[in-house]
């Protein structure tokens, strides 16, 4: 497909003012501030059927219209460039390379949801990002894009940068908001919801990097054109609104040629691995596929013809797209040291604010601690699939979704790859993975 979100990166000039001008950058956002009204863009990008890149792909302008109407103000924009997904890194290509495209997406987003503040939350350890957005903002200043009367349309628009405070969970979107605020980053209870009450107790947009990089070419091109690419609704699932528009994916793993890469959504994990990754690295066999992220759970060698849309991965027992970062497992890789470090890694990130959540993630943990260190029993299995069952939002145990991020790992890699573990448990404790009872009844310890 013709690249569109990576169309200029090559170039030296990318990140700069004149660049991005010299290739019709902020030609949308003129024609917007000259043309039309907040309502006819907010309607314009719920038409095309843009949905959210950070992770859960909800419509983006309908999440627009849960803004309170007529509401005197103010309103507040928050761009979500935490990134903090492991495998995920197409923001910060973004924000490196072509700043000025997701500036112009955040103007107009504000514009079209009536907000003057907008706030860049930006991960700590993107250093060159956080340089390059500082002379953007500089640049768009100087030229009379930010400030006050834009353009003479009577638009105000101020945006602050504002460096995280490096924790997973500052990419949730309440997370993100209380550490905007200078505390800690727990998650909120919702309702009420962002739209209604979020930064600064205000009604709050918080979207992702790459979904506001869209919007000036849905504003540029036009709905037709956006919808033309992707995945049309499934017709046996009324909640499904299709995936529509550019993707990009970042790819890596046991592949020869790692990167992000822009390509069509509905994409299958074969396709993306032979025709943009080069194929297996060594020529090596697949064994395992993370379809978007660690929290989105594990692919089979054999499910490699799953469609990397919003609803694809679903349908093979994963969470679904999340952020689209594709990492590929060939068959040297242990599926017990996989599952073990992504244990590892939502222990580590849980806030500790839910119960389930914090003791679901560390029970896991321990549990794999020691059936790695050849003390597991075959039960352990059992206990770790009970756990993924009834931590997380879905059975509504946890305020945000991290544990159904830990979850998804533990289910599908228990479930999809049972073999392997049952062997390692009982080459590696041959004499206690028959055990059936984890924890002994107390009249057992005491002889009554």
């Amino acid at each position: 497909m013709e690249p569109v979100l990576l169309a200029n990166i090559h170039r030296s000039d990318s990140h700069t003012l004149s660049g991005y001008e010299s290739t019709g950058g902020y030609n949308a956002y003129r024609k917007v501030l000259a043309e039309m009204s907040p309502d006819d863009l907010k309607d314009l990008v719920k038409e095309s059927g843009l949905r959210g890149r950070g992770g859960a792909g909800f419509p983006t302008g309908l999440k627009w219209t849960f803004l309170p109407k007529n509401h005197p103000g103010p309103i507040y924009f928050c761009l979500n460039a935490d990134e903090s997904e492991p495998g995920t890194f197409n923001n910060r290509i973004l924000m490196e390379e072509d700043p000025h495209q997701v500036l112009e997406g955040l103007a107009l987003s504000c514009y079209a949801t009536g907000a003057e503040t907008a706030y860049f939350y930006i991960r700590y350890e993107y250093p060159l990002c956080y340089k390059r957005l500082t002379q953007a903002l500089e640049e768009m200043y100087a030229k009379g894009l930010l400030g006050k009367n834009i353009l003479g349309s009577g638009f105000n628009l101020d945006i602050y940068l504002h460096r995280g405070a490096a924790a997973y969970i500052c990419g949730e979107e309440t997370g993100l908001i209380e550490s905007l605020e200078g505390k800690r980053a727990w998650p909120r209870i919702k309702p009420p919801f962002p739209a209604i009450e979020g930064a600064f107790r205000k009604p709050t947009v918080v979207n992702n990097v790459e979904t506001a990089a869209c919007v000036p070419h849905i504003v540029n091109r036009g709905v037709a054109w956006f919808r033309s690419m992707g995945v049309q609704p499934d017709p046996n699932n009324p909640r499904d609104p299709g995936s529509f528009g550019p993707k990009l994916y970042c790819l890596s793993g046991h592949i020869e040629k790692p990167g992000c890469y822009e390509a069509p959504l509905g994409i299958t994990v074969n396709e993306l691995i032979q025709e943009y990754g080069g194929g297996m690295l060594d020529g090596r066999r697949p064994k395992a596929a993370i379809p978007g992220g660690i929290s989105m759970g594990l692919l089979t060698a054999d499910e490699f013809d799953c469609p990397l849309d919003f609803s694809g991965p679903g349908r093979y027992g994963c969470l679904g797209l999340g952020t689209a970062a594709v990492v590929v497992m060939d068959e040297t890789v242990s599926m017990v040291d996989y599952l073990h470090n992504s244990a590892r890694f939502f222990a580590h990130e849980s806030c500790g604010q839910c119960t389930p959540c914090r003791e679901g993630t560390s029970w896991s943990l321990k549990m794999l601690d020691r059936i790695q260190a050849g003390r597991g029993r075959l039960i352990d299995l059992d206990l770790l699939l009970e756990i993924g069952d009834t931590i997380g939002i879905i059975p509504g145990t946890t305020i945000c979704g991290l544990a159904d991020g830990a979850a998804w790992p533990l289910k599908n890699a228990i479930r999809k790859f049972r073999g392997e573990f049952e062997d390692f448990i009982k080459q590696t404790n041959p004499d206690g993975y028959a055990e059936t009872s984890p924890v002994p009844a107390l009249h057992e310890i005491h002889g009554h």
